[in-house]
């Protein structure tokens, strides 16, 4: 189960370019691969060839083809022992080294073998005979073993997932966590409220406080309690028991109605909440973090003000988001296609908002293993339930997307806006991060399938900034960013010395060191030192214009799919 829990908790879902990708972008990518595997037949006949020899090995028992260590789904004995289960496992893996060796050969460019490859490996994964009861050992001994209860378990599981869950497979088990009881626990209090967000001002718990406060600018996908999981994973409660003012955006989840709202909205909306925060704290300067998505639109909110010639925003810190996408970054963004993000598009516009739900299903079937197969096992074939983990949780806690806000995403991507200087215009600006100069922190994680560590440390050459730090964190995604102190795991990397950056993240990798534990009081200590004086911290939170309206985590927080 632990396994489990670790394998999705990698995975977790996140905005980016793969929310244009469309069915057509797939089929698309099948069709070139069917046609490039026809164009020559004494090529598809030296394959059938190798294939069949390979097969009579495997009748015969001569056959040495064994899984990667690595491969976890074939771990029972039996896979070894019982010859049947052997020779159902090599055939598996004779088709899986096949269809490798014969990507390999096709005449296709570096992006068409990419698309071809993820797409391949798709249809693969589901072809393990571990996702079924007759080809899983494991789960055969279960049946056995509970006399029958498993199967009858799987079924019921089954049934709620068809009836409760649109049939897909569940990742998680809801009923051990309450938003407000045993997540997102902090105190605090909501101290403004707009149609588009809430603004919640944390509780000190410090005598003291630094005097430039830190605003949290969340993802429009997911809620923003991932910030205050649990108290051992908070980073709001981190930054608050080290002096740090903390207040945190809560976005609206939007329905079809608000599907108008886009980029330019929800950077009104950030800068509404830095008037609040330092009209709350007294502070000319706000300091700034971001993670994926919302690290997208902090980028714009510092491009708008470095255009004003604002002097509002203090330090800013970007996690894990890819301001410089490459198509190549991921097998999955090759399939990506310019008459796919029209389609994305014109689909998005019609419907007024993307559903949440219809995000987390896409995103699953872009890691079948991981975010299906796996969970296909566990809860359908051994009877088990899914995982009671609080980062499951919160990512099976989706929001809705708003068409404009969709299509401005898409922009950003297509026209690789971060990376130009004033050629293209968006939240009545044109964008221009060489224009900020604001202190910056980056942060990337070493096995992000989502947004890649070598992506994210482009960011890191894209903003006018003297002063750049970043850092690679363990772990993928999101669990790079939920890495506190006391795992005996954790280490992060940081550049040796202080200097200038170098232009590419190999080049930076050479110049690192590792550090054991948890990258948080690094960037504490970094933060802590670009906030400012020490003063008594508040006795009360909000202020008369912003009085508090609500207990954290507020109201919109609440707020399911529609």
């Amino acid at each position: 189960m632990a396994r489990l829990e670790d394998e999705a908790a990698q995975n977790t879902s996140a905005l980016g370019p793969l929310i244009g990708l469309t069915r057509e972008d797939i089929f698309g990518a099948v069709a070139v691969l069917l046609r490039e595997s026809g164009s020559d037949p004494g090529r598809l006949m030296r394959y059938g060839q190798d294939m069949g020899g390979e097969m009579l090995k495997i009748m015969t028992g001569r056959s040495e083809l064994a899984p990667d260590a690595k491969d976890k789904r074939f771990r029972d004995p039996a896979w070894q022992y019982n010859p049947f289960m052997r020779a159902g496992m090599q055939y598996y893996l004779a088709v899986q080294k096949g269809a490798a060796k014969w990507l390999e050969e096709l005449d296709l460019d570096d992006l068409e073998r990419d698309r071809a490859r993820f797409v391949s490996q798709i249809i693969i994964d589901s072809l393990a005979p571990t996702n079924t009861l007759a080809g899983n050992p494991t789960a055969q001994k279960r049946l056995i073993d509970s006399g029958g209860l498993s199967l009858m378990k799987g079924l019921r599981n089954a049934y709620s997932d068809m009836v409760h869950n649109k049939g897909m497979v569940s990742q998680v088990d809801k009923r051990p966590f309450k938003i407000g009881g045993n997540v997102a626990t902090s105190k605090g209090a909501v101290v403004l409220r707009t149609e588009m967000m809430e603004l919640i001002h944390y509780a000190p718990t410090t005598a003291e406080v630094y005097s430039v406060p830190q605003l949290t600018v969340p993802p429009q996908i997911n809620k923003m309690y991932i910030n205050d999981l649990s108290p051992e994973k908070s980073v709001v409660k981190y930054q608050l028991d080290h002096g740090i003012q903390t207040f945190v955006i809560s976005w609206r989840n939007p329905s079809k109605e608000q599907g108008g709202w886009g980029m330019a909205d929800y950077v009104r909306s950030c800068r509404e909440a830095m008037d609040a925060v330092g009209a709350i704290t007294g502070s000319k300067t706000v300091n700034v973090s971001a993670g994926c998505s919302g690290g997208q639109t902090a980028a714009v909110l510092a491009s708008q003000l470095a255009a004003e010639r604002s002097t509002q925003l203090g330090a800013l810190t970007i996690m894990v988001c890819v301001l410089h996408p490459m198509q190549t970054d991921s097998e999955a963004g090759s399939l990506i296609s310019e008459n796919g993000l029209a389609l994305a598009r014109r689909r998005a516009d019609k419907a007024g908002i993307i559903k949440g739900d219809d995000l987390s299903r896409g995103f699953a079937w872009l890691r079948p293993n991981d975010l299906i197969w796996n969970y296909v096992v566990n809860n359908y074939l051994m009877g088990e339930d899914p995982p009671a983990f609080d980062v499951l949780f919160w990512n099976a806690d989706a929001t809705n997307l708003s068409a404009s806000l969709m299509g401005d995403f898409l922009t950003l991507f297509e026209t690789l806006a971060f990376t130009k200087k004033g050629e293209v215009e968006m939240a009545g600006h044109r964008i221009d991060l060489s224009r900020v100069t604001s202190d910056l922190f980056v942060l990337g994680g070493v096995t992000d399938h989502i947004t890649p560590w070598k992506a994210t440390y482009r960011s890191t050459q894209l903003f006018g900034s003297k002063d750049v730090t970043y850092v690679l964190s363990q772990s993928g995604h999101m669990q790079a960013i939920l890495n506190p102190p006391g795992n005996p795991k954790a280490k992060y990397y940081v550049q040796k010395g202080k200097g200038k950056l170098p232009p590419t993240a190999d080049e930076w990798l050479k110049g690192t060191e590792e550090i054991a534990g948890s990258w948080w009081p690094f960037w504490v200590e970094w933060l802590q030192a670009r906030s400012g004086a020490n003063k008594k911290a508040p006795a009360s939170l909000g202020d008369k214009t912003h009085p508090p309206l609500d207990h954290a985590p507020g109201t919109y927080v609440m707020e399911a799919c529609k």
